[in-house]
């Protein structure tokens, strides 16, 4: 019986008696008529009374509280009652955590720049879970950050050609072992006077295509054609067809020192190129099969061996079946792309060097967004200003693990500035290309992407954002058949680099002989 000889709120709706035993009455007073109602109206008394009957008595007051919110809910949202709330909520706190991950990169990248070079990078390098016989070692903080580098990228480069031998010479001179081989970044060529006066045989490690690598070798040869050195103005379209193992190409696609930016380090390029061959071995981390030809010429012409060793990735940490499987422990882009149908995101990154002009990049921005494609942006520090241009059908990052990324069975093409790191981990993935190149090699590598390996397309400077919308829109249509079969030859290209990583393949074959070689060094 009700408070008093007040009937419960449920007998009064009801409109019959409300006995001493009444089920309904300790859980539905009747100063609260609505509860039950909107109880009644969703489940029915008949059910409600069903349930709490077969329920103990001391649930049955917490079984009430349940049935009220869910009923609530349905009367809200008569589709997915208190599952739309949960997901609701459940969305709220995924962008929450996106935005604290980003917030917590920020702050890394801010007190990366504030601590002294050594201290940075050894922190970072030494996170990872590493063999115990690889070891790392800094030297001090001799030239300008990495952070600032395009500043002023020609005294940057100066700087690791003036600064940091004295410093590395040392750090050898203190290690425990003689080693066996330096292996050193190509245009750091004082290294090879260093091993000369250790008596160490050192290894020039190329870290751009092979294709490149001819042609900065051959800069004799453009100067020959007066494609260096000369007024370029109206020959950018000339085609450079005499470059040993290098198909025909432009002057425009040329790497940008030989016309454009950089050109103030030219000199230095040479005089790199001009003493590579004084090294006792070279390293590319290009793969055989996609360069063969200019790369059969090189160890034909040069007079110390070479190896290609590529793609020289992390391809063996990446993960298969990404989207089949969710951890708690894994990164909340990784989550949002599971979420995403097959090949239907677009990945955009254009490096963490140079980038464009603001005007150009809000043009991009407005571009993408007016698209309605879905997209993942990898935006280091600007992730505010893509945020608030709109970011609905899209995820804006600071920072991400690309290989791992673009290997994502979500990703459906990669835009990219064409570094070659990102020109391999595309390759490998197999994924077809947006080419937006800017700066040195990246000329280069956008040719062979679209003109040679056929696995992408250009996207002009200073296009308007209705141009990159539409561009959009038919690059990532699964109904063009252009598209589909641009990313069917992707696919090749991506068997092509699995077969070079493989037992027994062009990389691991290159690696062995490398190692073998070193070793009879020593030995003899």
């Amino acid at each position: 019986m009700g408070t008093g000889s007040s009937p419960c709120a449920s007998c009064k709706l009801l409109r019959r008696r409300c006995a001493k035993d009444c089920i309904f009455a300790p859980y539905f007073p009747p100063d609260d008529p609505h509860k039950f109602a909107i109880v009644h109206k969703v489940f029915g008394a008949s059910n409600i009374s069903k349930m709490l009957q077969e329920l103990p008595i001391q649930q049955r007051a917490d079984a009430v509280s349940s049935l009220v919110y869910e009923a609530n809910a349905r009367v809200r949202d008569p589709v997915y009652g208190c599952v739309g709330a949960i997901s609701f909520l459940q969305n709220q706190v995924s962008q929450l955590q996106m935005q604290l991950a980003v917030a917590q990169a920020e702050i890394l990248c801010i007190q990366m720049q504030q601590e002294p070079v050594p201290c940075k990078w050894h922190s970072l390098i030494t996170s990872e879970n590493l063999p115990e016989n690889i070891k790392y070692a800094t030297i001090p903080n001799v030239i300008p950050s990495e952070f600032g580098r395009a500043n002023d990228f020609t005294a940057f480069v100066k700087a690791t050609l003036t600064k940091m031998e004295n410093p590395v010479e040392k750090l050898i001179d203190e290690l425990m072992m003689k080693p066996n081989v330096i292996v050193y970044d190509t245009y750091l060529s004082w290294v090879i006077g260093l091993g000369n006066r250790r008596n160490i045989p050192v290894a020039s490690f190329f870290t751009m295509s092979a294709t490149m690598f001819s042609i900065c070798y051959h800069m004799d040869l453009l100067a020959q054609n007066e494609h260096l050195r000369a007024n370029l103005s109206g020959k950018m379209h000339e085609q450079v067809d005499y470059i040993p193992g290098i198909p025909s190409i432009r002057v425009l696609d040329l790497p940008t020192p030989f016309y454009g930016k950089g050109q103030e380090l030219l000199d230095v390029v040479m005089e790199i190129f001009s003493t590579v061959s004084k090294a006792d071995y070279l390293l590319f981390t290009s793969v055989y099969e996609l360069e063969s030809i200019v790369i059969d010429v090189l160890n034909q012409i040069l007079p110390i061996p070479v190896y290609t060793i590529g793609p020289a990735i992390p391809y063996f940490t990446s993960e298969k079946n990404l989207s089949s499987t969710t951890s708690i422990d894994e990164p909340e882009y990784i989550k949002w792309l599971n979420a995403q149908p097959n090949g239907s995101v677009l990945y955009i990154s254009q490096g963490s060097f140079l980038s464009v002009s603001c005007d150009e990049l809000d043009e991009i921005i407005a571009g993408v967004h007016d698209s309605g494609v879905r997209f993942f942006w990898v935006a280091r520090d600007e992730t505010d200003r893509f945020q608030k241009n709109g970011c609905s059908v899209g995820l804006v990052v600071p920072w991400c693990d690309q290989l791992k990324v673009l290997s994502h069975p979500s990703i459906g093409g990669f835009w990219s500035h064409c570094g070659w790191n990102s020109t391999k981990e595309a390759a490998f993935s197999g994924l077809p290309m947006l080419t937006f190149p800017i700066f040195w090699d990246q000329k280069t590598n956008s040719k062979q992407i679209v003109e040679d390996w056929k696995i992408g397309y250009r996207v002009k400077k200073h296009e308007s954002r209705e141009e990159i919308s539409s561009l959009l829109k038919w690059f990532m249509d699964s109904g063009n058949e252009e598209v589909m079969e641009t990313r069917r030859r992707a696919k090749e290209i991506q068997k092509i680099c699995q077969f070079s990583t493989a037992n027994g393949g062009s990389s691991e074959i290159n690696i062995d002989a490398f190692i073998r070689d070193v070793l009879f060094h020593k030995y003899t």
